[in-house]
Order: structure tokens, then sequence, then C-alpha cells
């Protein structure tokens, strides 16, 4: 889903582009559903969880190091989905992560071979921060939908795996730079986005991103490859070019301005649209402004900033300008999930608000993650051969679900 090569370093545009001429949903492209959980393992609250990977995200990017993968087992919110492996294939359960390329199994169930599954001699190692796999390099035929059928696919197979639970693996939807010293033998190892493009089976490296809030009775998500899904959304897609600007051009970096109830809290600046962050974090002075206009008082349990009713009746509205265009968060959206307060330790009683603190002043190059608590509100479509990012409305861009 990412840029290959550079990723994200390509030359900065300062207007965003409305799709006058969007993908068919007929041709070249398919969706694969995944599920969303709540992980309510281990001690660090959610708000520490989310400053701990944006610090790796942050120290990577400076240090150039592509090819070490970031942390998602730790995250508030993961997302699975289920994909075949070998012919006739076995299903297996995996974490879907926009922040690797490295597909592999065998953290719970073992890899069944079939007529397919070739051993390709050389090893494989991944690190993630809090958790790693390291085992065999195999070839097999992967399925990912009906129709989206991927032969000799690169996959790990794990003989040792530790830091995951409940999961057999991921599925690796990243820059392809991450495989880089994974391998041995081998300089980058093609994603299965990458050869789902080389195959002919897309006709456009693009990834579209479709949340269901998880406070839904049904938050089944979709992952669309070659395009996205236009029964969904409720506006045009938008698109914006990626940053220059390091570390944020490292990842699916983006320039955006923040303002709450009409004044501005955060001038434009440089952050990334990340799935694997929970919350959405702002620079230190632009969380500070936020707080005072709010009125919120931080809680020590889960790290959020708690309101009260009365401050919760008087929210304002919170805009992310991206390239000219406003997206809006309403005081709905601003808030956790009430329903879901016992995940996050806090409670239930209590009105916790999204935004966090990522942990240092404007102007880092990395002053803002635009996560899971924006993009359930609005459909994301990350652009690989035209290098950038779009983003339109659903049904749950309004909607009053938490």
């Amino acid at each position: 889903m990412f840029p290959s090569k550079a990723l994200l370093s390509l030359v900065l545009i300062s207007l965003s582009v409305v799709d006058a001429n969007p993908l068919s949903r007929r041709t070249g492209k398919t969706t694969l559903n995944f599920a969303t959980r709540i992980n309510e393992s281990g001690t660090l609250n959610v708000v520490e969880k989310d400053r701990a990977r944006a610090q790796a995200l942050k120290n990577a990017g400076h240090l150039g190091k592509r090819a070490e993968s970031i942390s998602i087992t730790n995250a508030q919110v993961t997302y699975t989905a289920q994909v075949g492996v070998g012919s006739p294939a076995t299903d297996y359960t995996l974490l879907i992560d926009t922040g690797s390329s490295n597909t592999w199994i065998g953290a719970s169930n073992g890899y069944t071979q079939t007529r397919t599954s070739k051993d390709t001699g050389n090893t494989v190692t991944v690190s993630y921060g809090s958790g790693s796999f390291s085992g065999e390099e195999w070839t097999d035929t992967v399925t990912l939908g009906s129709g989206l059928v991927i032969e000799n696919q690169s996959i790990g197979v794990a003989s040792s795996a530790t830091g995951f639970s409940g999961v057999d693996g991921i599925l690796g939807v990243g820059p392809v730079d991450l495989t880089a010293n994974t391998v041995s033998n081998t300089a980058t190892v093609p994603s299965v986005l990458d050869n789902l493009l080389s195959k002919g089976t897309i006709s456009e490296e693009v990834l579209g991103i479709y949340f269901v809030p998880a406070s839904e009775s049904t938050s089944t998500g979709e992952l669309t490859f070659g395009g996205y899904d236009n029964s969904v959304i409720t506006s045009s897609v938008n698109y914006v070019p990626l940053t220059t600007t390091s570390p944020a051009s490292n990842y699916w970096g983006i320039d955006q301005s923040i303002s709450y109830g009409g004044t501005t809290i955060l001038p434009s600046t440089s952050g990334i649209v990340d799935t694997g962050t929970t919350l959405i974090l702002i620079a230190s002075d632009a969380f500070q402004k936020y707080q005072s206009a709010t009125g919120g008082t931080l809680d020590s349990t889960t790290g959020l900033l708690i309101v009260t009713s009365s401050q919760y009746s008087s929210l304002q509205t919170l805009s992310f300008n991206i390239g000219g265009t406003s997206y809006d968060l309403s005081p709905n959206a601003q808030i956790w999930p009430r329903s879901l307060n016992s995940a996050i330790g806090g409670s239930s009683n209590s009105i916790y608000l999204v935004i966090g603190d990522i942990g240092n002043a404007s102007g880092s190059g990395l002053d803002f993650i635009d996560g899971y608590s924006f993009l359930e509100r609005y459909y994301s479509v990350f652009d690989t051969t035209n290098g950038r990012v779009g983003f339109a409305s659903t049904d749950y861009t309004g909607a009053t679900t938490s």
C-alpha cells in the first residue's frame, strides 16, 4: 500500500486534487473484508501505546531505517483478515499491517504444505519492536479473496514467533523497502501489492481502506486492492500529494493544519496517516491549546483527556485542512466510544477525548498522526502509482456512534 522505492519522497504540490476520473468498481480491483479487534491486553495506557509507536516511527525515519518494521502487536485497535495459503488453501488469521510488507504465517497454526509450496532455502527474520519472528522463506499461492489469487508469493514460515497472540501472522501491505534485509540472499521481496500489479491482477497500485467504527455491532471493514469502493463513500475522493518533509516523508506523510472552533491550533505542518495508531496525535503545543479550549483534564489511567457532560455539550468542531479541503470532526467524533470505555481501562460513565499529545513540540517533521479515530470517519485511499493520499466522507463521517 505504500509507495515503492523512496515511498513518500516525492515533489510536493500544494493543491489537492479532486478525482475526476475514478477507477471503475468492476475493473481491476477486489475487496477483502477484515475484522476490527479491540486489544485489552498489556499495561500501557492507550496514549502511551500510541506515543511509543510515534517515537519509533520518528526514530526510524530520521535514521533512514526503512528495513525496520514498527510494532503493531500492542496497538489498541488491530485488524485481521482470513487469508488462504496453498492449493487447496488453508485459511489463516493475519494482522493487516500498513507499516510492514512481509507476509508470514505460523505464529499459532502451523504451515500446511500443498503442491504449490516451494522452499526457497532462504531464511527470514523480522523485528516488530515488541515482537518478532524468524523462520524460512517459502513461495506459495496466496488467496486474499474471490478472484484475488497470487501465485508464487513469498511468505515467511515462522519457526519461532514472539509477541503475537490469537493470530497466525501478518499480511504486510506496506512499502516494499521494508522487506530489505529481512530475507537472506535477497535485496527486497515483492509484496502482495507488487505482485498483484506485476501480474496484471490490479491495474493501479492503489489501496482503499474503509473502517467501520469499532462501537458498531458489525465492525467489518474493507481493503480494496487496485482502487476504492464507490459504494461506501458519500463524496468525491480529494487527493493531496505526499510531503517531502522528513521524517514524515518516509511514511504516508501529508501536510495539514488543524483548527478548533475556527481557531488554528496547529499551523500547516507535516505528519502521517497511519492505520496502526489508535488515536489522533498532535504536537504538544497544539495539544495544550486543544486541552485549554475544551477544558479537558488528563486521566492517569487511560492517558486521555476527560471532559464532563457539560464540557462535552460545549465542544466545537475540530477541522483538518488537508490540501485546501476541510475534514471536520464533530463533538461526537472527538470522543472515545463510550460502550468501549472498559477496553481502555476507563470508567463506563466517563467521556474521553481521542486527541492525544504526540510528545514533542511542532517543527519536528512529524507533528501529527491521523490514526484510526480519524480514519473511521473518512474513507482513505493510498495511491502508490500517483504518489498521493485521498479522503472521502462516508455514512460514519457525521454519525453519533460514540
